[in-house]
C-alpha cells in the first residue's frame, strides 16, 4: 500500500539516498592467537576522540567506524582503507577475523580498555570495570557488525502526507522509526541466519564451564546447524534480564527512554554486592540495574548523535531518533572487510521493508515470542524441520523467510531503478539462495572450510585471520588517504590533551554532574 503511492505518485526514488554506517569490531591478537597485551597503538590516534578508530571494551577490541555515506562502494571503501591503515601500524598483530575470540586464558589476561587522564576518559574505562564485575570479560569481547541506518530526509513530509499524519514532524518521524525497530525484533531472526558466521567456538571461551554444545574435536564446541552463536545463549545477549529486572519498552519513543531512565537510576542488590568506589578506586559507575544505557544490550537502538557529555536517553528525548543501530551482524570472515557489498544492499532494502509494514505495538508475550525466535535461529537456523512462532501459529522458517524476501522484492526493484547492475535485487536473489540452500550461508561454509581442511575452529580462523591481513598489507591507500588518517590521529590526541587540560572537577563531582545531566 505505502509502496504502492509512492510508485504511483512518482516519488518511489524517495527510498533512494539514505544514510548508512558501519562500525566493525575486532580484536587485536598476538602472532600466536591469544589477545594482544599491547596498548592501543599510538599511532592509531586517541582513542577517546577519533571518529573513526577506537576501542570498544578492551584495548584489545579496536573498532573501525564509518561516517554515514549514502554510496555503498563509497562506504566499504573507507571501512577497508582504514582497515589499511590500521594495519601499517600493528607490526607483527593480527586482526581476528571471526566474531567469537580467539584463545582465551581467561578474563584475567582481557585488558580493558584505557582513554587517558580526563575525567570523560576515566568514566569510560570504569564503566568497562563494571561490565567486567557483572558479567565476565570473556563476554566482552565477541565482535560484530553494527549497521546503521537513516531515511533521507526528503522522504519524510511525503510519507507523512501518505499516511495523513497532522502531528508535528518530529513525532511522526519518532514513531515511524521506531515501528521500524519493532519489525527488525519481529523479522530480525532473518539476519543470523543469512549472515551469522559463528557456528562453533574455541573451547577456551568458556574457560571450563558446562555447556549443551557438542564437541567437534578438542580444541572446539559447535552446534550442527547453528548459524551465530554469537547471538544464543553463550553470548552477551540474553544474559541482561535475568534477575535484574531490565525491560525495555519499544512502543514508542517516550516508552523506551522513561523504561530506560529507570534502570539507570534504580539500584540493583546483585550489582550493589560489588560495590562502587571499593579502597579508594571505582569498580563500576554506580550499582544500578543499568551504570548507563549501552549497558543493556539489544539487537536494535534508536539513536541520535549525541555532544560530548550527554547521556543517550536524554539526546533522544530532546531530539528524537536520528538512524537506527542494528547490531545483530556477526563478522563476514570470508570478506577481508568483515563485510560486504551484498550485505549491505540487503540490509538497506530490509531495513525500508520493516519501515513500511504496519507494525502494532509489542506486549509481553510477543517479545519473549520475538527473543525466542532469534535463539532457536542462532542455534539451529539451518534445521529444514525448525519451526519459529508467529502470533499463535507455527511456521517453518524456511517458509517465514522465503515470503520475507518476496515481500522485499519490489522495494529493491525501486531501489535498483536507473542501475543496470540491479545490486538490490542481487542481493536478493543471493539471499534468496541461502534461503533455499543452507548449505550457502556463511555458517555452513565456516563448518565446510574446517572439516576440508580439518582444522579447529581456532587454527581456522588464525589462518583467515593471516589471509585477511596479507590482502589488506597489499593495498596502497592513495596520498589522499593517507594523509587524512594522518592528520585524523593527530588531531584526535590533541583533542584529548585539550580535554584533559581542561578538567576542573574531581571524578565524583564530574559523575554526579554527568548523571544530574548538568555538564556542559
Amino acid at each position: 500500500m505505502c509502496l504502492a503511492y509512492l510508485i504511483n505518485s512518482g516519488q518511489s526514488h524517495l527510498l533512494q539516498n539514505g544514510q548508512i554506517g558501519l562500525e566493525k569490531e575486532s580484536l587485536r591478537v598476538s602472532p600466536e592467537g591469544g589477545v594482544a597485551t599491547t596498548a592501543h597503538p599510538p599511532l592509531l590516534g586517541s582513542a577517546l576522540t577519533h571518529p573513526y578508530i577506537t576501542t570498544d571494551y578492551s584495548e584489545a577490541l579496536t573498532e573501525f567506524i564509518t561516517p554515514p555515506i549514502n554510496n555503498i562502494s563509497e562506504l566499504l571503501s573507507f571501512l577497508r582503507d582504514t582497515q589499511v591503515f590500521a594495519y601499517q601500524h600493528l607490526g607483527n598483530e593480527l586482526l581476528w577475523a571471526a566474531s567469537m575470540p580467539c584463545a582465551l586464558k581467561g578474563g584475567d589476561y582481557i585488558p580493558i580498555a584505557k582513554y587517558g587522564t580526563s575525567n570523560i576518559g576515566e568514566m569510560k574505562t570504569v564503566y568497562r570495570r563494571g561490565l567486567g564485575h557483572r558479567y565476565g570479560r570473556m563476554m566482552q569481547v565477541i565482535s560484530g557488525v553494527h549497521y546503521n541506518y537513516s531515511v533521507s530526509e526528503q522522504f519524510w513530509p511525503v510519507y507523512q502526507e501518505m499516511m495523513r499524519d497532522k502531528r508535528p514532524i518530529r513525532d511522526f518521524i519518532d514513531d515511524a522509526y521506531f515501528g521500524l525497530i519493532r519489525n527488525l525484533q519481529r523479522f530480525g531472526w532473518l539476519i543470523p541466519y543469512l549472515f551469522g558466521a559463528s557456528p562453533a567456538i574455541c573451547k577456551s571461551f568458556l574457560n571450563g564451564r558446562s555447556t549443551d554444545l557438542k564437541e567437534l574435536d578438542a580444541f572446539t564446541y559447535f552446534e550442527p546447524y547453528a548459524t551465530s552463536l554469537r547471538m544464543g545463549d553463550i553470548g552477551y545477549t540474553n544474559s541482561k534480564e535475568k534477575g535484574v529486572g531490565v525491560k525495555a519498552i519499544y512502543n514508542s519513543l517516550a516508552s523506551y527512554t522513561s523504561s530506560l531512565k529507570h534502570a539507570i537510576d534504580t539500584p540493583c542488590p546483585l550489582w550493589e554486592s560489588i560495590g562502587v568506589k571499593v579502597n579508594g578506586q571505582y569498580e563500576q559507575l554506580n550499582a544500578n540495574i543499568l551504570q548507563i544505557e549501552n549497558e543493556y544490550y539489544s539487537t536494535v537502538r534508536p539513536k541520535q548523535v549525541l555532544s560530548f557529555y550527554e547521556m543517550p536517553y536524554k539526546a533522544l528525548d530532546q531530539r528524537g531518533v536520528r538512524y537506527v543501530e542494528l547490531r545483530s551482524m556477526d563478522v563476514n570472515l570470508f570478506d577481508p572487510v568483515g563485510v560486504n557489498e551484498k550485505q549491505v544492499h540487503f540490509l538497506e532494502s530490509f531495513m525500508l521493508f520493516c519501515l513500511l509494514q504496519d507494525s502494532p505495538p509489542v506486549d509481553a508475550l510477543e517479545q519473549q515470542i520475538n527473543s525466542s525466535n532469534l535463539l532457536k535461529t542462532a542455534h539451529q537456523g539451518r534445521n529444514p524441520q525448525l519451526t519459529l512462532q508467529r502470533g499463535d501459529k507455527l511456521i517453518g522458517l524456511k517458509e517465514w523467510a522465503i515470503e520475507l524476501c518476496d515481500g522485499m522484492a519490489p522495494i529493491c526493484e525501486q531501489l535498483d531503478a536507473n542501475d543496470p547492475h540491479q545490486p538490490y535485487q542481487q542481493a536478493l536473489t543471493a539471499s534468496m539462495e541461502a534461503v533455499r540452500d543452507p548449505d550457502c550461508t556463511p555458517s555452513a561454509r565456516v563448518l565446510a572450510q574446517m572439516q576440508r581442511h580439518n582444522e579447529a575452529f581456532f587454527h581456522f580462523a588464525k589462518r583467515t585471520s593471516q589471509e585477511h591481513k596479507d590482502y589488506l598489507c597489499g593495498l596502497t591507500l592513495s596520498p589522499e588517504r593517507q594523509a587524512f588518517y594522518e592528520r585524523e590521529c593527530l588531531l584526535s590526541q590533541q583533542r584529548q590533551l585539550e580535554i584533559e587540560a581542561s578538567d576542573n572537577l574531581s571524578f565524583d563531582e564530574f559523575l554526579a554532574r554527568y548523571f544530574a545531566g548538568t555538564l556542559n
